[in-house]
């Protein structure tokens, strides 16, 4: 691809993003859901191959379920995913009263208990809910949290994307050079979130009875340092009501001496939260890819 289609194809992606700014900027959080969800109701429409991944997921980790319910998950996680990017590109409307007067909290002894050690906490988060107001909340309440995130495509979204994440005050950290500041965060006992369920090829470890290509990271930083391993989410329980929930931590005593299985531990943690939300989850990411290229399936 030449520069000029590059440049061409970043200036397009960052005018569609600065159009959803607009359209979603509602002071009235229901009505920008309403628009975010006909958004996620045009891209099941449209993106035939994140569609089709998706039904072939929801039947692979659900195999009683019918056709005609992995499509109607399938089109309810694309409404899902519609409407918390409505919800993010309002952020500059968003206040901190906004997110503690609307989010529920399940499990805040388990952070408390994370804290207590003293060595930081591991948020160990997923593409589940809305990650964003997570963040959002953990900085309302008073508590700091940095974020390892992967780059968009498109430097001028990126940069845009950060700057909205500025505005909550959340800290963000590029996944490809993330190793020295997460090191220092948790030094300081603070609160680092990864959001470690996409494909990866670093260990395959079971996820909804399936090997699943998985990341080893949150496991090893929690070996080197001692800090917390803490799954944590954020579902959406109603028009711009949310639940932020607190799991047990694994392995907070340091019992377990293989990576493998302390992430086998935290998939059983977010298989279990999906099951009782199965609509929003990310279900169009390509989530056993390298396993399936490995013959595992």
């Amino acid at each position: 691809m030449s520069n000029w289609q590059k440049a061409l194809i970043e200036r397009f992606g960052l005018s569609a993003f600065r159009f959803g700014e607009r359209y979603f900027a509602c002071k009235d959080v229901a009505k920008a859901e309403r628009r975010g969800e006909a958004f996620g109701d045009l891209t099941y429409r449209v993106l035939k191959k994140r569609r089709l991944r998706a039904i072939s997921n929801l039947h692979m980790a659900f195999p009683d379920w019918t056709d005609a319910k992995c499509e109607e998950i399938a089109r309810k996680m694309f409404r899902h995913f519609g409407l918390i990017t409505a919800d993010f590109l309002r952020t500059p409307l968003r206040t901190n009263e906004e997110v503690l007067a609307n989010t529920e909290v399940e499990g805040f002894e388990h952070y408390e208990a994370a804290a207590a050690v003293g060595k930081g906490i591991i948020a160990c988060t997923a593409h589940l809910g809305n990650w964003e107001r997570f963040g959002h909340w953990l900085i309302a309440t008073g508590r700091q949290i940095s974020v390892v995130a992967r780059d968009a495509n498109q430097g001028a979204v990126q940069d845009r994307v950060g700057q909205l994440r500025a505005m909550t005050g959340i800290n963000v950290l590029s996944r490809g050079d993330s190793a020295r500041p997460i090191l220092v965060k948790l030094k300081r006992k603070e609160i680092v979130g990864i959001l470690g369920d996409q494909n990866a090829d670093d260990a395959f470890v079971p996820f909804f009875g399936k090997p699943c290509g998985t990341v080893l990271g949150p496991a090893v930083l929690h070996q080197r340092t001692g800090a917390v391993l803490l799954p944590s989410y954020c579902v959406r329980i109603g028009p711009g009501k949310y639940k932020v929930v607190v799991k047990p931590p694994v392995d907070i005593e340091n019992e377990i001496s293989s990576p493998e299985e302390l992430m086998t531990r935290l998939n059983e943690v977010l298989e279990s939260v999906i099951r009782e939300y199965p609509e929003q989850w990310l279900w169009m990411h390509d989530r056993w890819k390298s396993a399936r290229k490995r013959n595992l399936l």
